[in-house]
């Protein structure tokens, strides 16, 4: 068996984590195994998965002091030997444990990007001098998407040296269903309004306080709208304070993490996302699986449109066209959109299992 160490936040509900969950679930774990090390203390939703799925979980000391984490590092592959490979996902700061493997001699260094920016603000200067030296501690460059790896590792770099993983689900979870639109929106009182539906962490990458602004120049269009935003994060008070102040608490719903995402998509009429960058978000193609109409903002990259049934708006676009854009989506019965996400690469089955070749393979060349 070929153990992989993912160098994660922690396992919590966000975008890279659940993609890697479902990577993991549909891996032969008796040929690859997954384990995990976390970099921050805090517990995640699927600690225990893992753990019932054979994987094992470390806590770094975290990024505060870069000699602690290298030593952490150094101790934690004496003891692990059978780690010749380590796979990171922390944006900027993968950078550590590159490096701690690179110093281990561990082989095999994928750096994995999974965004098109770092974010703005002057804690993150250390992340935007960090990632140029990226490409030097990796040895292979891995993708959600063609933009995010060229961000990342430069176009040139990408281009000679790449893998693009797609951010890929089990298609079949997420075909449209009739019963769970209506248990939900019988459940929270929707009944039949035109719903609009966001997916993700309540941080500033997401941007909520723009689709809390398009949804308010919508609702006073159309009073009989309501907003359902889904997930929890650090900005979660101020922007339910902002609802507040836009005088649309009534018409929008927090619902805080769902373990039932997938009937959600569902139950919505249309799904936006206002982000000021992304890689590939994984929720927009559950969207797409859905056959759920898309509005989504053009710092998203056009590689995520797997359906005609997406539009971009700029992210400088005012909050009434983004509006004008939700209501010109269609309203048509939902469809099967099986067969465009498996035929674009986005079914786990077909991409998990060669995800795990990519690790025999590359397994198998260090043993030469």
């Amino acid at each position: 068996m070929i153990r992989i160490l993912h160098s994660v936040s922690n396992m919590d509900r966000g975008g890279i984590e659940t993609m890697l969950m479902n990577f993991y679930r549909h891996t032969d774990r008796e040929q690859v195994q997954f384990d995990f090390l976390q970099n921050k203390p805090d517990p995640g939703d699927y600690d225990e998965e893992i753990k019932a799925l054979g994987g094992r979980l470390f806590t770094s000391p975290g990024f505060m002091s870069y000699p602690k984490y290298i030593a952490f590092m150094t101790d934690l592959f004496r003891q692990h030997p059978e780690y010749q490979i380590i796979h990171t996902h922390n944006g900027s700061l993968m950078l550590y444990a590159l490096k701690g493997a690179q110093k281990s001699r561990i082989p095999v260094r994928i750096a994995h990007a999974h965004a098109t920016a770092v974010p703005v603000g002057w804690k993150n200067e250390l992340k935007k001098l960090m990632r140029p030296l990226i490409k030097y501690a990796a040895t292979d460059y891995w993708g959600c998407s063609n933009a995010a790896g060229e961000f990342y590792f430069s176009p040139a770099r990408w281009q000679k040296n790449h893998q693009l993983i797609r951010n890929a689900i089990n298609v079949e979870d997420f075909a449209f269903s009739e019963s769970a639109r209506t248990k939900l929106r019988e459940q929270y009182g929707l009944g039949d309004k035109l719903v609009v539906g966001h997916v993700g962490r309540l941080a500033p990458q997401k941007n909520q306080k723009k689709t809390l602004e398009m949804f308010a120049a919508l609702h006073r269009t159309n009073p009989h709208s309501h907003l359902v935003i889904i997930g929890t994060g650090e900005l979660e008070q101020q922007l339910k304070q902002y609802t507040a102040q836009l005088g649309i608490s009534d018409a929008v719903t927090y619902t805080g993490v769902q373990t039932n995402v997938n009937e959600w998509y569902s139950a919505f009429d249309v799904f936006v996302m206002t982000s000021l960058y992304e890689g590939l978000p994984v929720v927009a193609v559950e969207a797409q699986a859905t056959d759920l109409p898309c509005v989504l903002c053009d710092t998203i990259t056009p590689e995520v449109k797997v359906t005609d049934n997406v539009t971009f708006l700029g992210l400088h676009d005012e909050a009434g066209a983004w509006a004008d854009a939700v209501l010109a989506m269609e309203q048509k019965p939902r469809i099967s959109r099986a067969a465009e996400l498996q035929a674009a690469g986005y079914d786990i089955r077909l991409e998990a299992k060669r995800m795990q070749e990519l690790y025999i393979d590359l397994y198998n060349n260090i043993q030469k």
